[in-house]
């Protein structure tokens, strides 16, 4: 990229592909920030409203744009006069990767004063590259086959409207430390959080400022292959008045993982679909009974379900998509009673 586009700094980040939230893996190049100046830029994104969020982007028909050219002066901008001017950085240029219509990753590139600002041109090659690379990221999110879903206990952290954390039960530490290493925002109770859950727990707390419910939700996977649900919600007192923001980190449910392997063999709604009924062994006829589907209509749906994920018969379809990353989880918390 800088070979083709050249760049003072680069982020580069992994997003949930059912929220766009940011999540693992993240690269950054030259960007001489500390964790918590990193996690502050996130929590603007989504508490300031500011020119090329990623958020727009994701849903635009062009997925790159640059700050020069959004905003017609600059200092218009809060990122701008906030963050990049700060660290002498004149223009910026941002862009999602997508595969289909999902987001799986962001880019921001920046360059310094006295550096050209970016060009359409420039722009236009970062923006051919979204499909791309977004691909890339959902082929990688598919899970290994030897991974099992571990049902482990929750952890619990809790941050004040400020963002400090002020509690962390110690299997949330034990989650934390399982995740690939990256940056993270170090806390006087010794547990480092990791940027992408300070974003998380910023988006949730937005609500303070008029912005969301709340609320904040995000999967990540562990070094080893496992997937995390992480949920944030800002809480309330007895008055109403918003207080403290929890985040619960639990191994995600095979319900809330399916839609991932789905998204990651880049199967459609309607195959998602047909492959839950195929896995409750339903037939051909009864599948399409319950889609209101011709039989024929359904056979293309397995054909191209077959394809992308690589197998050639219904058994081997669950086999890799189900019985390969849930059954084994399911059988670990079976309890065996010997009757003498």
């Amino acid at each position: 990229m800088r070979r083709l586009v050249p760049f003072d700094a680069a982020a580069w980040v992994g997003t949930d592909p059912a929220t766009g939230l940011p999540t693992a893996p993240t690269r950054v190049d030259d960007l001489e920030v500390t964790p918590s100046e990193c996690s502050e830029y996130w929590r603007r994104e989504f508490v300031v409203d500011d020119v090329n969020s990623f958020s727009e982007l994701a849903r635009s028909d062009r997925p790159a744009a640059t700050l020069l050219t959004a905003a017609v002066e600059p200092e218009r901008s809060s990122r701008y006069r906030r963050v990049a001017k700060p660290l002498g950085y004149a223009d910026e240029l941002r862009s999602v990767f997508r595969a289909g219509d999902t987001q799986w990753g962001a880019l921001t590139l920046w360059r310094r004063e006295g550096q050209p600002a970016f060009s359409t041109s420039e722009t236009n090659l970062v923006a051919s590259l979204s499909n791309a690379v977004g691909e890339a990221l959902r082929r990688a999110a598919r899970p290994p086959d030897d991974v099992l879903v571990r049902y482990d206990p929750p952890g619990l952290l809790t941050f004040n409207l400020a963002g400090e954390l002020i509690s962390a039960n110690e299997q949330a530490e034990r989650w934390l430390s399982e995740l690939p290493p990256e940056d993270a925002v170090p806390t006087p109770l010794g547990v480092k959080i990791p940027v992408w859950l300070v974003v998380m727990m910023f988006h949730a707390s937005a609500v303070v400022h008029g912005a969301g419910d709340g609320t904040a939700r995000a999967r990540v996977r562990l070094a080893g292959g496992q997937w995390l649900a992480c949920h944030a919600s800002c809480l309330r007192d007895a008055n109403g008045s918003h207080t403290n923001t929890t985040v619960v980190i639990e191994p995600a449910k095979p319900a809330e993982i399916a839609p991932i392997i789905g998204a990651a063999y880049d199967l459609t709604e309607r195959e998602q679909e047909i492959t839950r009924f195929v896995a409750r062994g339903l037939g051909t006829a009864d599948i399409a009974t319950e889609l209101y589907l011709s039989g024929h209509t359904v056979r293309d749906h397995l054909k191209s379900i077959f394809r992308k994920v690589g197998v050639s018969s219904r058994g081997e379809l669950v086999a890799k998509l189900f019985a390969d990353h849930y059954e084994p989880a399911h059988l670990q918390g079976t309890h065996t009673v010997v009757t003498s």
